[in-house]
């Protein structure tokens, strides 16, 4: 698996966004959702990935940049026909490895409270994140699981 940063302008990758955009807004009630639109995605503070195997795009993720040694995962998302084949592991492995690079010591997400985020959830427990307190501009929430894990 190989991985291009940026890449914002690749229609698959555009429209992977998109899906992921419209998606996590139709599953999340006013207020509560948290995603980032591509322009959201090309600010300076984040560090953003397409992941790819030989020409197939495989999904994504995104690295904001909170404070000294710690970051945010965003936009972490499989493309369908690729879910369920252990690639979510691979992209957050990815984007750990990167993190890593970048001197982050501690990597911090929100994500839904709802049965739509059960896989989400299952998959960072899995890599060993844990739930915490909301972190920086969040607030409490009973839509938001907010999760943490030190690398």
């Amino acid at each position: 698996m190989n991985s291009i940063e940026g890449n914002f302008e690749n229609p698959e990758v555009n429209t992977l966004l998109e899906k992921h955009f419209k998606e996590l807004r139709s599953v999340s009630p006013e207020g509560s959702a948290h995603v980032l639109d591509i322009p959201g995605l090309k600010v300076e503070s984040i560090k953003f990935w397409s992941l790819w195997e030989e020409k197939n795009l495989i999904g994504c993720g995104a690295l904001k940049f909170l404070e000294e040694n710690h970051g945010e995962f965003k936009s972490i998302r499989v493309v369908d026909e690729f879910r369920k084949k252990g690639y979510g592991i691979k992209i957050l492995e990815h984007l750990i490895t990167e993190a890593k690079k970048l001197k982050i010591k501690k990597l911090s997400l929100e994500t839904g409270s709802g049965d739509f985020f059960i896989p989400a959830r299952a998959l960072f427990k899995k890599l060993g994140f844990i739930e915490c307190n909301p972190f920086a501009h969040y607030k409490k929430d009973p839509n938001s699981c907010y999760m943490s894990l030190e690398i």
